[in-house]
């Protein structure tokens, strides 16, 4: 693979066939290649029955591979088949453990730690938490670089009140990559249990789930080339299952009594009603498609995309960029601004050309208001795309200033 090249050329996605489109929004959901495609198609076609309820061989067929998915995908972060559930998506994953386990285990007067560049999804269920129960949220500070401070994560661990850390692993508006291991570690030392959205991580660099010492990670399979309905939490197993469920219905059940019921083993404990089942083997071919490329490649074809569009950007009189100035500090992303231009207007003149970002808070109201702003737009690769695609976002960018009197 060239720097110029791809690690998984274009023709592989039948959505990027389109003449002239140049897609930089993989950070909000990357597209599909034909392998997904095909491997939902074949499972909806010749292999579909409703899993672990039938004794027929199509039933069978279908339990197997969808259990071989969620085994698949397990192995592949270092988790285990028990400790990997099946949700709709990240934010789902994320309320799961706020309502299961934040209820049971969050107080009055105890703290729940997140950072002011948290996803939406990885604040409002926290707040919510934190105003049924009497808790109280503290915040990491983002310095001009976007990374938090340890030291400041220390003083909010000290006094003992701290009940979770909850965290990006990337920031899908910085890029930033946290440091997992050591804030994992820091809490834990600290008593506190730990949850980190790694839905910009996963797909983007290699992640080992038994090294990050994470009690709770979250991901989600639309944005690892997979479909969308589908999502990942894992859990540490004792945590897991001690937390009562999540959702109550079927195929989450032992036995129901007419006044109680008791629960199944893990994971199916948090999996009630018939479960994403063409959407759990769509994403454990979206798997199979990125350990063919191999994530060490995929992390070094996107560093080199986002340094050489730092590199191009800076040449644009006006532009700010947003997050660590050093491309080996961030993910596969960078969100800029456009002086005298908002970033709706930069997006919409920039698809005019077929080149594809993202313009808007991103999700992440309160990072907006720290950084001074409304909005911003948001370049995003991924395996798909080259240094050509850099250049043309910069022509179409000098479009906008042109359009612009400038």
């Amino acid at each position: 693979m060239s720097a110029a090249g791809t690690a998984a050329p274009a023709a592989d996605f039948p959505a990027l066939q389109r003449d002239g489109l140049v897609y930089l929004d993989s950070a909000a959901s990357a597209q599909k290649p034909r392998v997904v495609i095909d491997a939902m198609a074949d499972m909806a076609a010749h292999h579909y029955a409703n899993i672990h309820r039938g004794v027929y061989p199509l039933a069978v067929e279908a339990t197997d591979r969808f259990e071989g998915a969620r085994s698949r995908i397990a192995a592949w972060l270092g988790s285990t088949d028990a400790e990997t559930i099946f949700t709709k998506n990240v934010t789902e994953a994320i309320n799961l453990v706020a309502y299961s386990w934040g209820r049971a285990n969050v107080r009055a007067g105890d703290a729940i730690v997140l950072t002011r560049a948290e996803h939406h999804s990885n604040i409002v269920p926290w707040q919510m938490l934190c105003a049924e129960v009497g808790a109280q949220l503290r915040y990491l500070d983002i310095d001009g670089e976007g990374q938090i401070s340890l030291e400041q994560l220390d003083e909010h661990l000290a006094d003992g009140r701290a009940r979770l850390l909850a965290a990006f692993h990337v920031s899908n508006v910085l890029g930033t990559i946290n440091p997992v291991a050591e804030i994992c570690e820091r809490a834990r030392a600290a008593g506190a249990v730990t949850l980190i959205d790694g839905a910009q991580a996963v797909p983007q660099l290699p992640v080992r789930l038994d090294e990050l010492g994470a009690d709770f990670y979250a991901w989600t399979g639309h944005k690892l080339y997979g479909p969308t309905g589908i999502g990942v939490l894992h859990g540490r197993r004792e945590l897991l299952e001690a937390m009562p469920p999540f959702l109550g219905g079927g195929d989450m059940i032992r036995r129901v009594e007419e006044q109680s019921s008791t629960f199944a083993d893990l994971p199916w404990k948090f999996e009630a009603g018939t479960s994403p089942i063409v959407e759990a083997v769509g994403l454990a071919a979206a798997v199979d498609f990125v350990c063919e490329i191999g994530m060490d490649a995929i992390r070094a074809h996107e560093l080199d995309l986002t340094a050489y569009a730092i590199e191009r950007l800076r040449e644009l009189p006006g532009l700010r960029i947003h997050g660590p100035s050093e491309a080996e500090s961030r993910g596969a992303l960078i969100s800029f601004e456009l002086e005298g231009v908002h970033p709706h207007d930069v997006a919409e003149i920039l698809g005019r050309d077929g080149v594809c970002v993202r313009a808007s808070h991103h999700c992440a109201q309160p990072l907006m208001r720290h950084l001074g702003i409304a909005a911003s737009a948001r370049a995003s690769f991924a395996v798909h795309n080259t240094r050509s695609d850099v250049d043309r976002l910069i022509g179409a960018l000098r479009t906008v200033r042109e359009i612009f009197g400038d």
